[in-house]
């Protein structure tokens, strides 16, 4: 890179516009860097969501079909029927529902300070709009595509090779002693000036949309924010289910045509069992948090935190389970849950502190002194 000369720097004009030009690309950059890496994150955050909460969502959308099903055939009333048929337009087909087989896995993105540094570096060198010439922006074109993909990716290795392939690309920028570099200047800021005036709005789009605010509530622990809306709709499909089962008559008249797809194990009494008289060859499945079952847990059993149960339904055994927390709420909450879709499960009264006080026997999952946390 050529230094300028002493002549060049006594301009004032030039001065300055070189300083600016310098200024501005620095903040295009790392705004570039910003919008993408958000953009990515959204995304894969998005993509989660749908595989997590998909089935959850699409649960609760039936429990309200059937509720108002179950409120117009008991009352007759026209608008309430209006409103079962609704409520019944609004569920998927289970065939749409949920993620399918074979879909990718949800895996959240970040690419690290090496892998933005490249990536900023690339696009500062060989961004298409650095050249008026037809074909060069076509090539341009088409390796910044590759770039985006590796970032995209959070390929690091890959960024570089691409770096090294590009290493031998021409600057198509004025030597800092051409003629042509005061003009030069004054077109790179008015082209940056609106490069960062778009991404600007770009964030404030991606910001704004459904998952961008989402994402936004908690952008340093997305997943454990996934987990809390599970819950939530855990919880939510446990009323709902509560509320459809005071209005099916026990006798079995006037239930909704659609009454078949519920099981009866989903309105009998939640099962539960006292800590001490869980079999000591129980399968046991823990729904607490990670730092909870680091603290103490059950040795032999299956942890699945709340959260993620959906999510990893083809993970649980068959036959019954036993399901614990910490006091016994959560497990209770997934209990109801599985029932309702025709599993065998009994919630542990009083959870880990039950256990505990029975005396039964736990580990931590940091060598350390079990306890309940």
């Amino acid at each position: 890179m050529s230094v300028p000369s002493v002549e060049v720097w006594a301009d004032p004009e030039r001065q300055d516009l070189e300083e600016r030009v310098a200024a501005a690309e620095l903040a295009w950059l790392t705004l570039d860097v910003d919008v993408a890496t958000l953009r990515v994150e959204i995304d894969n955050f998005a993509l989660a969501h749908h595989q997590l909460l998909g089935p959850l969502y699409a649960e609760l959308d039936e429990l309200d079909a059937l509720i108002a099903e179950s409120v117009a055939v008991l009352s007759g009333d026209p608008e309430d029927l209006r409103r079962a048929r609704e409520a019944r337009e609004r569920v998927e087909p289970p065939e749409e529902r949920g993620p399918r087989e074979g879909e990718p896995e949800a895996r959240r993105v970040r690419p690290g300070k090496e892998a933005q540094r490249t990536y900023r570096e690339l696009v500062r060198r060989a961004h298409p709009d650095l050249t008026t010439d037809p074909a060069e922006q076509e090539r341009r074109s088409g390796f910044i595509a590759r770039v985006n993909e590796a970032y995209a990716l959070a390929d690091a290795e890959g960024l570089e090779r691409l770096a090294e392939e590009w290493s031998t690309s021409p600057d198509s920028a004025p030597a800092a002693d051409s003629p042509d570099r005061l003009a030069w200047l004054r077109q790179r800021l008015e082209w940056l000036t609106g490069r960062i005036t778009a991404l600007a709005v770009e964030r404030v789009r991606l910001e704004r949309t459904p998952m961008g605010e989402l994402l936004l509530l908690r952008p340093e622990e997305p997943e454990r924010l996934l987990e809390e809306l599970a819950e939530q709709l855990l919880a939510t499909a446990a009323d709902r289910q509560a509320r459809l089962a005071a209005l099916l008559p026990d006798n079995g008249h006037h239930q909704p045509s659609h009454a078949p797809q519920e099981t009866a194990p989903m309105f009998a009494q939640l099962p539960t069992a006292d800590a001490a008289s869980v079999p000591a060859d129980a399968v046991l499945l823990d729904v607490r948090e990670q730092d909870e079952w680091d603290a103490g847990h059950v040795e032999g059993a299956l942890h699945v935190p709340i959260g993620q149960v959906v999510a990893r339904l083809d993970e649980l055994p068959e036959g019954r389970l036993y399901v614990m927390c910490r006091v016994g709420g959560r497990s209770a909450q997934v209990v109801q849950y599985l029932v309702a879709g025709g599993r065998d499960a009994v919630n542990v009264d009083g959870g880990m502190f039950a256990w505990e006080a029975a005396g039964r026997p736990m580990v931590s999952g940091t060598g350390r002194e079990p306890f309940v946390l």
